[in-house]
């Protein structure tokens, strides 16, 4: 017997998690290669983003694990894009920077509530199976 379809806010949150960590990764390459470097030509700050580039299989795959460390990963990026933004002197790498935090977030919040709903959905499945 197949197992019955997630609802299709399990879906959404699943690709809105996909689209932030795409664009975290895609706003730290484009902020330390040409953007705000901190050095002129791009700076070795941009292998920041190579932990994002490790959860992405396991977003795209629907790993429920994954989902659970990446929403506690985020918070080194939003502290970085908070800092960065208070103490950054370049108006443009504070706007990044809030960009930044503003991705974490919206990543936080979808790996959350994915996790929550799929939860929730597999515990309404298992308790229709062991009624009478």
């Amino acid at each position: 017997m197949k197992a019955p379809a997630a609802p299709p806010s399990v879906s959404a949150t699943r690709w809105l998690a996909a689209g932030s960590l795409l664009g975290l990764i895609a706003l730290g390459l484009a902020w330390e290669l040409w953007l705000a470097p901190l050095r002129p030509g791009g700076s070795w700050l941009a292998l920041k983003v190579l932990p994002l580039a490790i959860p992405l299989a396991g977003i795209l795959k629907n790993r429920m694990y994954t989902y659970r460390w990446v929403s506690l990963l985020v918070w080194l990026y939003f502290t970085e894009g908070v800092v960065r933004a208070w103490s950054d002197v370049d108006g443009t790498s504070r706007v990044l920077a809030l960009a930044e935090v503003l991705l974490c977030l919206v990543l936080f919040a979808a790996c959350a509530w994915h996790v929550r709903l799929r939860l929730r959905h597999a515990k309404s499945h298992s308790l229709e199976g062991a009624a009478p």
